[in-house]
């Protein structure tokens, strides 16, 4: 082989390489442009059943419901498209013990400070602890937000700012924007989300999130007054 054939054949490589870790760089800035707008997509699915909806259907079910179905059908298109099996997602049971043991003293540690907070503020049990139609309700309620909230957003978090405190506080920023303009409740999901989030990313388990979900907001509603909680409404319900 002679020099020319030589330098022309190095060059050919060093430029293959260099296309390589091009295309490697695009791949990697479309996959995290790609998880941002499914993030953001979903969330905003969200804020239009809680603030846009209630605005011209008060009391439509079905018409709330639409927001909410789109969103889920982009969480399942998209999970199918990226190859994401029931178990990587969080549908699982071997690791149900490891992630209950994980979320036990996190939990103690808020149940106290809301015993100690409630005490402060006169004691008092919202209103939505005597509505057995919300207590029937609440755990499979705690599952669906567990499974949008850790099962798609923490994942796609995982994608755009890896996996760690920077995903993990993406998370619990989303939960609370969600359950504004509740100010004690979205300081509480912003907590919640943040401990889910961690745990998720430790022992990726849903049934065990929202055992932790549902204890966690029935001590939030009777250890909190009802003047501070507004019956759990956020969004335009709020406001009356």
């Amino acid at each position: 082989m002679t020099i020319a054939e030589k330098t022309e054949r190095d060059l050919s490589s060093d430029a293959a390489r260099d296309e390589g870790a091009q295309a490697n760089f695009y791949g990697v800035i479309s996959e995290r442009m790609l998880a941002a707008w499914e993030i953001a997509s979903v969330t905003l699915s969200f804020l239009i059943a809680e603030w846009i909806i209630p605005l011209f259907a008060r009391h439509s079910l079905l018409v709330g419901a639409i927001p909410l179905s789109l969103a889920l059908a982009l969480m399942l298109l998209s999970q199918r498209a990226r190859g994401e099996k029931a178990r990587d997602i969080g549908w699982r049971m071997d690791n149900f013990v490891p992630a209950l043991r994980l979320l036990a003293l996190p939990m103690l540690a808020v149940a106290l400070l809301l015993l100690i907070t409630g005490r402060l503020a006169g004691g008092g049990r919202a209103d939505k602890i005597y509505m057995w139609q919300w207590l029937t309700w609440l755990p499979a309620w705690a599952l669906i937000q567990q499974y949008a909230l850790q099962g798609f957003i923490n994942r796609r978090a995982q994608i755009l700012c890896g996996r760690g405190f920077g995903s993990i506080l993406l998370v619990g920023c989303v939960f609370a924007i969600l359950h504004l303009p509740n100010p004690w409740l979205a300081c509480a999901t912003f907590v919640g989300g943040l401990i889910w989030g961690a745990v998720y990313q430790r022992h990726p388990n849903l049934p065990a999130l929202a055992i932790s979900h549902t204890l966690m907001s029935l001590f939030l509603v009777w250890a909190l007054p009802a003047s501070m909680m507004s019956n759990l409404r956020v969004g335009f319900r709020y406001f009356g």
